[in-house]
């Protein structure tokens, strides 16, 4: 079911997880702006080349975002981004999906990852598993700059989100790798700090998320949430696991 969001571009309801695919409230394309591509282009500014990883690629706004981006700022990047989605009859759908008007110049690349789940040109490679994502995760060797960690939330796709999980995602780590994620739940930053990530937190138009970096490196606009104390406060406050 096609659903307009508060900054009217659209998102869909899902009936298998009971869940919009974005936040009606912040809008599908703010919502990829603000917690995803913006934190992780402010990290990495400078790179020539990046390798991103795009969990899950849904109805792809974080992918298609990250491209109107680079080229809305005219950024010289060579971009590799890997990403997994089990629902082929989604990805299949993508070709005729309402998209805001500032992807009409990726009509082409659309097109192509609905038809074949690849999209290759000169300075950009997209490939998409059409499958589990720790099925994909547990056989890839592939190094990344940034992660898309965007599924469906712990209540209904908790094995997404639990510290084995996380390690999966910990081996195919660059060193100076971020972590994206809406969720600022304890559990979760638990899951990701238990596996050697330090965890900061960023506000963005009075709302607040989550990045996980694999090394240390202090920003004035993140706050850095120290997990030891946290739980030290909150003795019963545990990491997901399987």
């Amino acid at each position: 079911m096609l659903v307009q969001t508060a900054d009217g571009s659209y998102t869909m309801y899902s009936e298998e997880f009971s869940q919009h695919y974005h936040s009606c409230n912040e809008g599908a394309l703010n919502e990829s702006l603000q917690k995803h591509i913006i934190p992780a282009f402010s990290y990495h500014k400078n790179k020539k080349t990046l390798h991103i990883l795009d969990i899950c690629f849904g109805l792809g706004y974080n992918t298609l975002t990250t491209l109107y981006y680079i080229k809305k700022h005219n950024l010289n990047i060579n971009l590799y981004i890997y990403s997994v989605e089990f629902n082929t009859d989604l990805l299949h759908s993508l070709e005729n999906f309402r998209y805001p008007n500032q992807f009409n110049d990726l009509k082409d690349i659309i097109k192509a990852l609905s038809k074949d789940f690849y999209y290759q040109d000169d300075n950009l490679t997209i490939k998409i598993y059409n499958g589990d994502a720790r099925e994909y995760l547990q056989n890839s060797d592939i190094k990344i700059d940034i992660v898309y960690q965007d599924p469906f939330s712990s209540d209904t796709n908790k094995n997404l989100w639990t510290v084995e999980y996380f390690a999966l995602i910990k081996k195919l780590l660059n060193n100076n790798a971020i972590i994206t994620t809406y969720s600022i739940a304890t559990p979760i930053r638990l899951a990701m700090w238990e596996n050697g990530l330090l965890i900061y937190e960023i506000q963005h138009q009075k709302k607040r998320s989550t990045i996980a970096l694999n090394t240390q490196k202090i920003n004035q606009n993140y706050k850095y949430i120290d997990m030891v104390l946290k739980q030290q406060r909150n003795k019963t406050a545990k990491a997901y696991k399987d």
